[in-house]
C-alpha cells in the first residue's frame, strides 16, 4: 500500500490533490438539483454531496461550496424555499456533467444541454425529465462549516416521485434497475449493480440474505 501524509497532500499539484481526495472516500451520489429563481429563471446543477439524514421526518442534506462566487442553486433555494433532486440515468451523464460548467449567473443549464424541464401539478419548481427518482424538497435550515467556508443545507422531502418498476413490496427502491449512476471522485461516472440484500442484522445471528 502507498502511504500519503498531510504534508504529502500539501506538496501535490492542485488537480492531482483534488482528484485524490475526492475519490479516496468512496462512491458518492450523483444527482441533479433543479431550482427556479424568484423571477422564474430555471437552473439545474449536478451535486455529489446529497445524503440521507433521516426518514421520520424525511430529511436530506447537501453541501454548498463557498459563496464567494455566485451560486444560483443556493440563491434560488434561499429565495423560493424549494428545489428538486433528480437521479441521473446512465444515458444522461454527459449532459449532467456539463451542468458543472462555470456559466454566468442567470444562465440556465437547461438551455445549454439536452436536459429538459418537467413540471408536476401544483409545483412551480422544475424537475428533470427522464429522471427515474425525483424528490421535491423544502429548505429547512443550514449550518455554516467554518473549517472550509461551506454550508450544509438541510431540507425536507415534501413529495417523492419514482418509476413503479423500482419498488419492492417493503418499499425499497432498486436503483440499478433504472441504471442510476454514482460518482467516483469528481468526474468518474459508475453504474452500480445489486449484489445482494440482507435482513436487519442481529447480534449472534448469522447474516441472512433476501435473495438467496
Amino acid at each position: 500500500m502507498i502511504q500519503l501524509s498531510l504534508s504529502d497532500f500539501s506538496k501535490m499539484e492542485k488537480v492531482e490533490r483534488l482528484n485524490m481526495i475526492n475519490s479516496c472516500t468512496g462512491y458518492k451520489s450523483a444527482n441533479l438539483i433543479a431550482t427556479k429563481s424568484i423571477d422564474g429563471k430555471p437552473n439545474v446543477a449536478i451535486f455529489s454531496s446529497i445524503t440521507h439524514l433521516g426518514s421520520d421526518p424525511a430529511l436530506i442534506g447537501f453541501i454548498v461550496r463557498p459563496i464567494t462566487v455566485p451560486r444560483d442553486t443556493y440563491k434560488n433555494i434561499k429565495e423560493t424555499g424549494y428545489f428538486t433532486v433528480n437521479h441521473i440515468r446512465s444515458s444522461m451523464i454527459a449532459d449532467a456533467h456539463h451542468t458543472s460548467a462555470n456559466y454566468e449567473s442567470g444562465v440556465s443549464e437547461f438551455d445549454k444541454t439536452q436536459l429538459q424541464e418537467e413540471y408536476k401539478p401544483n409545483i412551480l419548481t422544475p424537475f428533470v425529465k427522464g429522471s427515474p427518482v425525483q424528490l421535491y424538497c423544502k429548505y429547512v435550515n443550514e449550518y455554516y462549516i467554518k473549517e472550509n467556508n461551506t454550508i450544509h443545507v438541510i431540507a425536507s422531502i415534501e413529495n417523492l416521485f419514482y418509476d413503479p418498476d423500482l419498488k419492492h413490496e417493503d418499499g425499497w427502491l432498486q436503483l440499478d434497475k433504472a441504471q442510476v449512476v454514482t460518482l467516483n471522485g469528481l468526474d468518474g461516472y459508475c453504474l452500480p449493480q445489486l449484489i445482494d440484500r440482507y435482513h436487519y442484522a442481529r447480534k449472534d445471528t448469522a447474516t441472512q440474505s433476501f435473495l438467496k
